[in-house]
Formats: structure tokens, C-alpha cells, sequence
């Protein structure tokens, strides 16, 4: 399952890259048709800056899950031993999978909403656009479920001195 978690991880990578490289086509429309005079004003470029801004910054949150990189407040002391550290990552990451619980079960009513709707400016399902807030919830699940068996294996551990 982590082979496959860590293929799927690769392809949220070169996904968000293809992103971020699509998001410089109607910004830069955008810059120049607003400081020059070399092309007319499009309205679609705010928009599809704006949808393409969203998926960035849901699989972003994907890959910052798998990876850790989230940000985290420190209110637990640091732990001082594995099962300490499995307890603590434990807590965190239950907490996280509840946040992944609510924007699928949530999200999954945004996605319907979105369905009967378009798009004014390109006429496009408005689906294509709130289905990424299900589909960042079921990804952090299941990321999140590799972590947590991580973390039951550190409960499991013998409780020897780690240094963090």
C-alpha cells in the first residue's frame, strides 16, 4: 500500500507542477492586458487563475500531508521516548483525519451544489472545481491512515530513548 501511496504522491507532485505552470498563462494575460495596450481585456483569465489557484492549494495540502510539511503548534510536550512520539502522532493525526471526515462528508454536498451550476464567464460545471474539496478529504485520509499505522507501530515499540 505505501508503494502505491507514494506513486499516487508522485502524481499530486507533477500534477501541481503542470498546475503552477498553467497558472502563468492567465496571469500574465492578465498583467499585460491591464499595463499594455498589446492585447485586449479577458474576462476568462481571472477566473481561470482563480479555479486553477483553488486545485493548487487543495493538492498542495495533499502533498504537505504525506509529507509532514503542515504547519503544527507545539501543545503536547516533546515526547522523549517512541511511544511517547507514537502517542503524540497519534493525537495529531486522529485530529486531522476528523478535519478529512468533514470536508469529505461536506464537500461531497459542495460537489452536488456545484453540479447544477456553471460557470457565467466560461460556461464550465462548477463541479470540476468544488469536487476538489472531497477529493483533498478522502487524499488526507488515506495519507493519513499511513501515518497512523506509523504511529500505532511506535505504540507498539519498546519504550527506549530516542532523540527527536
Amino acid at each position: 500500500m505505501t508503494k502505491i501511496l507514494a506513486g499516487y504522491h508522485r502524481l499530486l507532485n507533477s500534477v501541481l507542477t503542470v498546475l503552477m505552470g498553467l497558472l502563468i498563462i492567465p496571469v500574465t494575460l492578465q498583467i499585460l492586458s491591464r499595463y499594455t495596450g498589446l492585447i485586449p481585456r479577458y474576462i476568462w483569465t481571472e477566473e481561470a487563475a482563480r479555479f486553477c489557484f483553488v486545485w493548487i492549494i487543495m493538492i498542495g495540502s495533499m502533498i504537505a500531508v504525506r509529507d509532514r510539511a503542515h504547519f503544527d503548534v507545539d501543545v503536547l510536550p516533546h515526547p522523549k521516548t517512541a511511544r511517547h512520539k507514537g502517542l503524540a502522532g497519534l493525537v495529531v493525526h486522529l485530529t486531522m483525519l476528523v478535519m478529512a471526515v468533514v470536508f469529505i462528508r461536506y464537500g461531497y454536498d459542495f460537489a452536488k451544489f456545484g453540479a447544477i451550476q456553471t460557470s457565467e464567464m466560461s460556461g464550465i460545471n462548477m463541479l470540476s472545481i468544488y469536487i476538489a474539496f472531497p477529493f483533498a478529504g478522502v487524499t488526507w485520509a488515506l495519507f493519513l491512515g499511513e501515518h497512523i499505522v506509523a504511529d500505532v507501530r511506535l505504540l507498539r515499540s519498546p519504550s527506549a530513548e530516542f532523540s527527536a
